[in-house]
């Protein structure tokens, strides 16, 4: 199999150069394509001064036509890169996002979320005829309907303080010290994401060790957040400018340990251990007394790994829910066992316990 150019950004036409990558190599695309946003005329604001929007010639094209033709080759060509179970995402405004969405499902993607990325600090409508654009909006997809794709959600709870992570996400703009800069000292690319937003996508979508392709990488905000995360990246940019920005920009950066880089692994993936187990290996005694959080209501533990209370007997997630009355319970952390010093701890513990000795092994 041809060697990928891992951590390398290339320059060219980013559809051209796909091709030239081997099929089913990258396990992530993250794209920011030209929006076709059809400015006309400058913008100015109140003080008569001049907006930096975006003006530049790869943002134009000759018709919604020419546009749809180009989206529909760059993701051609990126469905052509994708693993089996990769995945894609991809940014825009209300000007090219929804011509966009429509052409990833012609193409077989599978949309899994659409994402609004609600600006804390967005540009004012300065000439007051519509709402203040505050927000884009991202697409994750999957390369197909059956495709596995890595979805790491206990991270993306925990980096949200134990909440589940929803899909409107309130990010600042690229402002400050992360902007990048000319020798004129203007910005260097008009539509600069972010760190914190790629950081996010990536976190929630990539393991360690990955590769993420970034068809158009300007100055390289994927390859900074690919970095830091321990990932690999392979950036596209046609501009030459661009090029030489990101290349400097992913240089100067550092990788975190590895044990630094591990994530809250999902419940879903680890072994199943039965209770009975924690009897089997004299974790718990038959007959050990187990109590619940608010200690009034207490069951013993049975030689085959079941539970007896006053009036109930099954298993731990049965009893628990009979004495409290609720539908359901989960007896992993609803019950409690005598550890240490007296103190009461989840028998969770004691499988978790025995989890990391399976992973040692």
């Amino acid at each position: 199999m041809q060697k990928l150019p891992l951590n390398q950004v290339l320059e060219g036409d980013c559809i051209d150069l796909m091709n030239r990558l081997p099929a089913g190599s990258v396990d992530l695309v993250f794209a920011d394509p030209p929006y076709n946003l059809q400015l006309a005329g400058d913008l100015h604001r109140p003080d008569n001064s001049k907006v930096d929007g975006v003006d530049d010639a790869w943002d134009k094209f000759a018709s919604f036509e020419d546009y749809d033709r180009f989206t529909r080759a760059w993701l051609k060509a990126a469905h052509r890169v994708l693993k089996p179970d990769g995945a894609l995402w991809v940014i825009g405004s209300y000007h090219n996002i929804f011509r966009v969405g429509a052409i990833l499902q012609d193409l077989g993607f599978w949309i899994m979320n659409d994402i609004v990325w609600r600006k804390s600090n967005p540009m004012p409508n300065f000439k007051g005829t519509r709402f203040a654009n505050a927000h884009e909006t991202l697409i994750w997809c999957s390369k197909s309907k059956d495709a596995r794709v890595t979805f790491n959600y206990d991270s993306m709870k925990a980096l949200n303080e134990g909440l589940q992570m929803r899909s409107d996400w309130t990010l600042p703009l690229c402002t400050g010290g992360e902007r990048l800069k000319n020798g004129d000292g203007e910005k260097a690319h008009p539509t600069q994401k972010p760190e914190a937003l790629l950081y996010r996508v990536l976190m929630a979508t990539t393991r360690p060790g990955e590769v993420v392709l970034d068809p158009f990488f300007g100055t390289g905000t994927t390859g900074a957040a690919a970095v830091r995360l321990g990932r690999h990246f392979i950036g596209l940019e046609r501009d030459a400018d661009y090029a030489t920005l990101a290349r400097a920009r992913v240089s100067g950066l550092t990788q975190a340990a590895e044990t630094e880089l591990l994530v809250t692994p999902s419940k879903k993936t680890e072994p199943r251990i039965p209770f009975g187990i924690l009897v089997e290996r004299g974790l718990l005694a038959p007959g050990q007394i187990l109590t619940s959080p608010d200690k009034r209501h207490t069951a013993r533990v049975r030689a085959d790994g079941t539970l007896i209370s006053d009036r109930h007997r099954g298993s731990i997630h049965q009893v628990g829910a009979l004495v409290q009355g609720a539908p359901a319970c989960n007896g992993w952390t609803y019950w409690l066992f005598e550890a240490k010093k007296g103190k009461l701890a989840p028998i969770d513990l004691l499988r978790q316990q025995i989890r990391d000795e399976m992973a040692s092994a």
